[in-house]
């Protein structure tokens, strides 16, 4: 028996599989640290094991999209989920940073998969708006990820040391794997015409491309998006080392900043019809969360509760703009959803393994490398925000 559209337990089920990316990231966080000294590498090579998991994760995306519009969702997406449970065993099999770092490239190959394919359902079964609010709640759901995962990963970091964090992950592939086989429909109801094709593929998305509308969508959210990861690749070394977290401590101080997005999400859903206005304030308070943030460690450098606090005022204005950035960029397409959601992800992604990458080569003992990412990444989502109100206006026209 398969799910059907308006009912809850399909949009848990696409939101579980949107968390692939969030539980194989945040839950290990605070085992960084220690596989550090575990696997005797720097923090800028284990920072490596993040960035590389969002190089896979946009080299994913080239394909699972085009692929899955020529022969369906489903096929493909199960392809991506094998890919992904072998991938985080090997992870947790590691016995030096190079594999473990390979490992993490293949396991977001495999992750990106269900994670593209569920935006790309969400297109084949929703309209406008109510594709906005499908794709708000799946994200409030997919918050509880952020928040969860890092206190998880805190307590088996403490109790059975980093590779139980990958252990644990590998089960949740496995069993939102077997739930998506099992009860999710097929939804693309006509396929591309020919087979698939390098030219295939490159027109696909040259088609995407070429609307205005969808590169200015997508330029925020990866300027949005590379904010929020800067956190997340920075914030275990930064807060356990610069502040003096343990690893317990660094998970809830990680899930009130992460927790803050479900909020977020759902002002976006309710706001669904509104799309400039919310992606309007949610710029606005990406750009002050990272303004106060870089004011409150020049002014109180000793204060972790206040870069927090700061970091939440940006993710509560990431949390409007990811549901609503999404939708309207894949909105034009709804014979091409698929080549729209990995383009649009391509793009978001390889923003955002570039300033990880950057941040990490800056690791020090200052939490400056991370509030400098903020700030700057919420800083250009507003001035591109500004930049594109004329592209924007033609979609909504």
């Amino acid at each position: 028996m398969h799910l059907k559209r308006d009912t809850f337990g399909l949009t848990l089920l696409l939101a579980a599989m949107t968390t692939l990316a969030s539980m194989s990231n945040d839950m290990y966080i605070p085992s960084l640290p220690e596989i550090a000294a575990k696997l005797s590498a720097p923090a800028s090579q284990v920072q490596l094991t993040l960035s590389a998991f969002l190089v896979g994760f946009a080299i994913g995306q080239i394909f699972y999209g085009p692929i899955s519009d020529k022969i369906g969702r489903k096929p493909t997406m199960i392809v991506g989920f094998a890919l992904y449970v072998a991938a985080t065993i090997a992870c947790a099999l590691s016995s030096s940073i190079g594999f473990l770092i390979a490992a993490r490239l293949v396991q977001s190959l495999g992750a990106a998969g269900p994670i593209i394919l569920a935006r790309a359902i969400v297109r084949d079964l929703y309209e406008g708006p109510r594709a906005t609010r499908e794709l708000s709640v799946m994200a409030s759901i997919t918050g509880l990820g952020p928040v969860l995962a890092p206190i998880i990963g805190g307590v088996l970091q403490n109790n059975y040391g980093w590779r139980a964090s990958f252990t644990a992950t590998s089960l949740f592939g496995i069993c939102v794997g077997t739930a998506a086989f099992l009860l999710l429909p097929e939804t693309l109801k006509t396929p591309l015409p020919g087979s698939f094709s390098p030219r295939h593929l490159r027109a696909s998305f040259a088609i995407v491309w070429r609307n205005h509308s969808f590169r200015a969508y997508s330029a925020i959210l990866a300027a949005a998006y590379s904010g929020i990861f800067a956190f997340v690749s920075a914030s275990s070394f930064v807060l356990q080392t610069v502040y003096g977290l343990h690893p317990l401590q660094f998970g809830f101080a990680f899930m009130f900043a992460a927790g803050t997005m479900i909020v977020g999400t759902t002002i976006a859903g309710r706001f669904a019809r509104r799309v400039d206005r919310t992606i309007g304030w949610a710029v606005v308070l990406m750009a002050s969360g990272g303004t106060l943030q870089a004011l409150g460690v020049w002014l109180a450098p000793s204060s972790v509760v206040l870069l927090i606090v700061c970091e939440m005022i940006y993710v509560l204005g990431l949390g409007m703009a990811l549901p609503t950035l999404m939708g309207a960029a894949i909105m034009p397409f709804p014979d091409r959803a698929g080549a729209a959601a990995s383009l649009s992800g391509i793009i978001q992604m390889t923003s955002a393994a570039v300033v990880g990458t950057l941040v990490g080569s800056l690791l020090g003992q200052s939490a400056w490398p991370l509030v400098g990412a903020t700030l700057f990444c919420g800083l250009t989502s507003l001035l591109l925000y500004v930049a594109t109100t004329g592209a924007r206006r033609i979609q909504q026209a």
